[in-house]
């Protein structure tokens, strides 16, 4: 009772807080229920990870400038474009700045099709977001991430239960995004309330739609603007920025197309139909205003003719026409 006491009163004098604590636990002998609560309070101290390159160092000044409300960061595999988004997303976290991390990314395996997934959301959408999750362990424990997630001070969300929503005082890291289509860009990016600031990231040439996804028309649109876009900023990384490992560049090298998929300002991507929320019992129809929409989503598309209805499936007959000639 009395270490509960002292505990209180160390956070309101803010010398302890739930986000910036380091090098502390409230250890109790007393009920697990107990010292779940007092879990948040961290035990190692915070690791921190530098820019190495020009490309990194110009990333994370786009970061920290507030004034600045999207930020895309575009490029190959390594180059820190997901890590310094999620170190700068748990800083301002733990400053006390947002009061929220929002993590989405299409749901699109790379090729395999593995099924209906068991579970909540969150069970559902971990195949796609662990990679963000194993950063974030990095700064907090298994237990300090699963209460936050309970908490929803880390929400995990798909795209396509973010239309009608508005964001405030928060971080929002849209993952993959070369993957999703321009009408689901479009919605994303018009979530952004008061205090809040969107990170995009992806690489171009891994794209499943090829040019003809919500990324590179993005781009398109920016790179042709007319006007000055001072709270937008751009990062095109390249394979000289990867940092991961000197074997990643040497395979992104060998893989790397003839011709690298950049955003032609002059080419008008066409218009086409893509996923939307339906039903288990009737694909036609759209989410329910009345609940939830179901998780399962499909694809609408004329072009598909081998249409699988799972999770936002890219057909595998277009996925391996990129390899096979």
């Amino acid at each position: 009772m009395k270490s509960t006491i002292l505990l209180s009163f160390l956070m309101k004098l803010g010398v302890l807080s739930l986000h910036n604590s380091v090098g502390c636990r409230f250890i109790s002998m007393k009920s697990k229920q107990h010292i779940q609560k007092t879990s948040l309070l961290k035990t190692y101290y915070t690791q921190l990870y530098l820019p190495k390159n020009e490309n990194q160092k110009k990333y994370v000044d786009y970061l920290n400038n507030y004034k600045i409300n999207i930020i895309l960061g575009v490029g190959p595999a390594g180059t820190g474009k997901t890590l310094f988004a999620c170190s700068h997303a748990i800083s301002q976290l733990k400053a006390g700045n947002i009061d929220k991390i929002v993590l989405t990314r299409p749901v699109v395996p790379v090729e395999e099709d593995i099924g209906y997934l068991p579970g909540n959301l969150v069970s559902k959408m971990d195949p796609w977001t662990r990679p963000i999750m194993d950063i974030f362990q990095e700064y907090y424990s298994k237990m300090e991430l699963d209460s936050m997630v309970k908490s929803n001070v880390i929400e995990i969300s798909p795209l396509a239960y973010m239309r009608g929503r508005t964001f405030k005082r928060c971080i929002i890291i849209a993952d993959e995004m070369q993957n999703c289509s321009p009408n689901q860009m479009f919605m994303i990016a018009t979530r952004i309330g008061e205090r809040s600031k969107m990170i995009i990231t992806g690489d171009l040439n891994q794209s499943d739609r090829g040019k003809e996804n919500g990324l590179y028309d993005f781009l398109s649109k920016i790179k042709n603007s007319e006007k000055t876009l001072d709270n937008i900023a751009l990062v095109e990384f390249e394979n000289g920025d990867i940092e991961r490992s000197e074997i990643v560049r040497t395979i992104m090298e060998l893989y790397k197309p003839e011709a690298d998929v950049k955003a032609d300002v002059d080419e008008k991507v066409d218009e086409i139909v893509y996923p939307v929320v339906c039903n288990n019992n009737n694909n036609n129809n759209n989410n329910n205003n009345q609940g939830e929409p179901e998780t399962n989503l499909c694809i609408k598309n004329d072009i598909n003719n081998d249409i699988n209805n799972d999770a936002a499936l890219i057909p595998k007959s277009i996925y391996f026409s990129k390899y096979i000639k």
